[in-house]
């Protein structure tokens, strides 16, 4: 049950990050029409646009943990005692998730320090640029959970776009 929650999760994250890149596009392709048709740059655009890459960075990221499509040396870990073969990808997938639990902490202090400042050119808090950290960090702490669970209990995890 875990396992089918974090691959929804993943789904949804991957998707997120699809819709989000399309926007990303699209805001582009605005700024450059309303700069070479319109004569009117519409100042919105770029940093809607750099905030929206911040989005697509995060749920990507978290999808690319949860699938591993990580960096990772897989053939050094082939070359250890099947015992310790184990015990190292628990260590992996346990810093891993380390790794997000210090984005959801720095993202939140980030967050609140940034609060009561306002993007000029969007109109919203500062803080929405940490968001992501914290989303993402969520995300990782769950796969990395799942993976270690997986790998007690002798599984695989599949990843969710297939």
């Amino acid at each position: 049950m875990y396992t089918r929650f974090c691959a929804m999760l993943s789904r949804a994250s991957l998707w997120i990050a699809i819709v989000g890149l399309l926007l990303v596009v699209l805001c582009v392709q605005w700024q450059v029409v309303g700069r070479y048709i319109f004569n009117d740059t519409p100042t919105w655009a770029e940093a809607l646009a750099m905030l929206l890459v911040l989005y697509v960075t995060a749920f990507g990221l978290a999808v690319g943990v949860r699938d591993s499509g990580h960096i990772g040396l897989e053939s050094m870990v082939q070359l250890l005692p099947e015992v310790w073969q184990r015990r190292v990808e628990v260590l992996i997938h346990a810093l891993v998730g380390l790794f997000g639990a210090l984005m959801i902490y720095g993202g939140w202090v980030w967050a609140k320090a940034k609060w009561n400042e306002v993007k000029p050119m969007l109109g919203v808090t500062d803080a929405v640029d940490y968001f992501p950290f914290i989303i993402a960090g969520i995300l990782i702490v769950l796969f990395s959970i799942e993976h270690i669970l997986a790998i007690f209990s002798g599984k695989t995890v599949e990843p969710a776009w297939e």
